[in-house]
């Protein structure tokens, strides 16, 4: 960790460099001679999937999310793996990704209007995007141009990703090496306000922990009691893989500041949401939000937050492609 550390100023400043060019080359209306109703195509084809299957908000959003923290925002998330190569939607933090299909469909209908034109990384970042608007979140604008990796690795993926179980502070070491900051971390971790989850990424809160006696079996004390016993009730042992859990129970289809609330209240489902009241920052963050007076503040630091994720790592101009069907190069 020491040597990571002392790595980390060098490996931002270098980051800082390429992303700033590379950025650059974003823009608004990037398709508007190529592709003029790209948008258009995307919005229309998502509220459709949308409107059939409101649960899929949440997971599309954390496509965008799991793709942009490995290689950058360039799809490499959506590539299948090869006889010779895991691919990233493989590794173990990647098992539980839903949508897929939704992506496809929704690159079919680009391809169809203008073929080999818009990117699979664009097509995620804009559908991330109608996912938060559809499920009554912010709309922000979206810079395009971003082109297809080529290299999808399921052992970077399990390196690179944050992990559910993680602390502040190594949450934050992982989020400055993408260029985000302490603000964005706990911004970001709003998305928790849609979607489910499985078992075995919260369970061991629930069983696998020790008290001050060396009792075992026990549950995390930073989860409030009585929530623990309603999640018990659902998840029968750590590796129950059949139930699945709200993260925002009450409201997990629609975007809103509930979550704060539940964390607020020690009801965060996983480690890493229980650890943003064990910060300062994000802890003061947290209980300004909770209070349901600073939901306008919100939505404005959630879209500022994802156009920067949105930049991460982003290939433009000569560099990768343009994906005909996004699980596979051309």
């Amino acid at each position: 960790m020491a040597i990571r550390s002392l790595l980390l100023p060098l490996a931002l400043l270098v980051l800082a460099a390429a992303s700033s060019a590379a950025v650059a080359q974003l823009e608004i209306g990037f398709y508007s001679k190529t592709c003029p109703d790209a948008e258009k195509i995307v919005g229309e084809e998502m509220a459709k999937i949308i409107a059939a299957a409101p649960s899929l908000a949440g997971p599309l959003l954390r496509l965008h999310f799991h793709d942009c923290f490995v290689r950058g925002c360039d799809a490499s998330v959506l590539l299948e793996s090869t006889d010779g190569n895991v691919a990233e939607k493989d590794a173990k933090p990647n098992k539980s990704l839903r949508g897929f299909g939704s992506v496809e469909r929704v690159k079919a209908k680009l391809e169809a209007a203008c073929p080999g034109i818009v990117s699979c990384a664009d097509v995620l970042t804009l559908m991330s995007r109608d996912a938060v608007v559809l499920a009554k979140g912010p709309f922000w604008p979206v810079a395009l141009g971003r082109r297809d990796g080529r290299v999808s690795s399921a052992t970077e993926a399990s390196n690179e990703l944050p992990p559910a179980s993680g602390d502040v502070p190594l949450l934050a070491e992982i989020f400055a090496s993408k260029g985000l900051d302490l603000k964005d971390l706990v911004v970001l971790s709003g998305a928790h306000t849609l979607g489910t989850a499985h078992c075995p990424s919260f369970a061991d809160r629930l069983y696998n922990n020790t008290g001050e006696n060396g009792a075992s079996g026990l549950v995390d004390p930073s989860l409030d009691s009585e929530y623990a016993d309603k999640l018990r009730l659902k998840c029968k042992s750590v590796d129950d893989r059949a139930m699945l859990s709200e993260m925002d129970p009450g409201s997990f289809k629609t975007f809103d500041t509930s979550y704060y609330r539940h964390v607020a209240k020690r009801r965060g489902l996983f480690r890493s949401d229980a650890a943003l009241l064990f910060d300062n920052t994000t802890r003061d963050y947290v209980q300004r939000i909770a209070t349901g007076k600073f939901d306008g503040e919100f939505f404005k630091d959630f879209s500022a937050s994802m156009i920067k994720m949105g930049d991460v790592g982003v290939l433009t101009g000569a560099e990768g492609e343009i994906r005909k069907k996004c699980y596979a190069p051309n």
